[in-house]
C-alpha cells in the first residue's frame, strides 16, 4: 500500500460509503426564505418599486469610470461565472473523482443542477424579457416586456450553482465549511463585477444570487432521481459487456491445436451410413465404393479406419487371403 502524497491519485478499491443530504428541516427553512425572497424581488421589479430606481442611481453611478484601474482584472475575473469555462472545469474535477470513487453521482448531481439552472432561469429571462443598462430606453422603467433577457443574471446564478457544487459534493465537514464559503465568495464577486461593468441592474444580481440558491438548496429532492440514473447506467454497462464476442483462448506454441467441430451436414451423412457386417461375410459400405471413379471420393484420413501396431480394426474379408500366409488349395475343375 503506497503512502506518499501521491497515493490519493490512486483509485480507491471500492466506493466510498457517501451519505448524500437529505432534506432536514434547516434546509427546508432556508428554502422557503429564499423562494420569499426571490418572488419578493420580482415583485418589486414588476410594480417598479423603490428597487428599480436604486438600479437606475447605480447604474447612472457608472462605476466602471469611477474606478477604471480595475476594469481590466474584472474582465477576466467575470470568467468564473460563464457558464462554458466553469462548467469544463468542475466536470474534469467531479470526472476524476468519479473515476476513483467508482461511481457517477458527482457527474449526474453536476448536470442536474445545471439543467436545472437552465430551465428555471432561462424560463424567467424570457418571460419577463427585461432590458440591460445599456440598452435602457425611458428613464425609471423597470424595461421589463421589451425583449431583453438578463433577469435574473445567468452569470451570478451560474456562479452560485457550479462552485456551490463543489461544497454540495464534499465528503468532509470541514471541507464542505470552505468550499461553501469559497463558493459564496466568487458568485459575490462575480455579481457585483457586472454590476461594476454595467451589464445588470443590481436587482438582476440579487434575482440571481436567489436563484442559484434554491437550487442547490433543493438538490436533495433530485438525489433519487440521480440514483436510478446511475442505477441503471451501470445495468446498461453490464448488458453490453454480456454481448460482447466469446474471446478465443490462445495456444501455446508447439501446443495441441483445437479440432473444429464438423459441419452439421457430415454429421448427418456419417450418422446415416450403414454399419459393417459382422466377421464372416462383412461387405463394404455403399458410401464409399471400392474404386472410386473421382480423386474427391477418395477417404479423407480422418475417416480410415485406425490402425493398431497389431494390425486393422476393420474385420477381415472372407474371399481374401491375410498378407504373409499360404493361401489354401483349391479344387482343380475336370480331375
Amino acid at each position: 500500500m503506497r503512502t506518499d502524497i501521491f497515493a490519493r491519485l490512486d483509485r480507491e478499491p471500492e466506493p466510498p460509503k457517501i451519505e448524500p443530504p437529505r432534506m432536514s428541516r434547516h434546509r427546508i427553512a432556508l428554502f422557503g426564505g429564499t423562494l420569499a425572497f426571490y418572488l419578493a424581488i420580482v415583485v418589486a421589479v414588476l410594480v417598479s418599486s423603490w428597487l428599480v430606481a436604486l438600479d437606475w442611481k447605480v447604474m447612472l453611478f457608472r462605476p466602471y469610470q469611477q474606478w477604471p484601474e480595475i476594469h481590466a482584472f474584472l474582465d477576466y475575473y467575470i470568467v468564473l461565472g460563464q457558464r462554458g469555462p466553469t462548467a469544463t472545469m468542475v466536470a474534469c474535477w467531479l470526472g476524476w473523482r468519479s473515476w476513483r470513487q467508482h461511481t457517477l453521482r458527482p457527474l449526474l448531481t453536476l448536470a442536474a443542477a445545471l439543467l436545472l439552472l437552465n430551465v428555471s432561469v432561462g424560463a424567467v429571462k424570457i418571460g419577463l424579457g427585461r432590458l440591460g443598462p445599456h440598452y435602457a430606453t425611458q428613464i425609471g422603467s423597470a424595461e421589463l416586456f421589451a425583449g431583453g433577457d438578463i433577469f435574473p443574471s445567468g452569470h451570478t446564478a451560474n456562479a452560485v450553482v457550479t462552485w456551490g457544487i463543489l461544497a454540495y459534493l464534499a465528503t468532509t465537514p470541514r471541507a464542505r465549511r470552505y468550499l461553501s464559503a469559497l463558493s459564496a465568495i466568487v458568485s459575490l464577486g462575480v455579481g457585483l463585477t457586472t454590476v461594476y461593468l454595467g451589464t445588470h441592474w443590481l436587482s438582476d444580481v440579487l434575482l440571481g444570487w436567489a436563484a442559484g440558491l434554491l437550487i442547490m438548496l433543493g438538490l436533495p429532492w433530485v438525489e433519487p432521481l440521480i440514483t436510478r440514473a446511475e442505477a441503471w447506467i451501470f445495468a446498461q454497462r453490464e448488458n453490453l459487456r454480456g454481448r460482447g464476442p466469446v474471446p478465443s483462448v490462445p495456444v501455446a506454441s508447439g501446443g495441441p491445436r483445437p479440432v473444429p467441430l464438423p459441419h452439421p451436414e457430415s454429421r448427418d451423412a456419417v450418422a446415416q451410413e450403414p454399419a459393417v457386417a459382422a466377421a464372416g461375410g462383412g461387405i463394404r459400405s455403399r458410401s464409399h465404393p471400392a474404386h472410386p471413379s473421382h480423386p474427391s471420393q477418395h477417404l479423407v484420413r480422418s475417416e480410415r479406419s485406425p490402425v493398431t501396431p497389431t494390425g486393422s480394426r476393420r474385420p477381415p474379408h472372407a474371399d481374401r487371403a491375410p498378407r504373409g500366409g499360404t493361401s489354401p488349395a483349391r479344387p482343380v475343375a475336370g480331375g
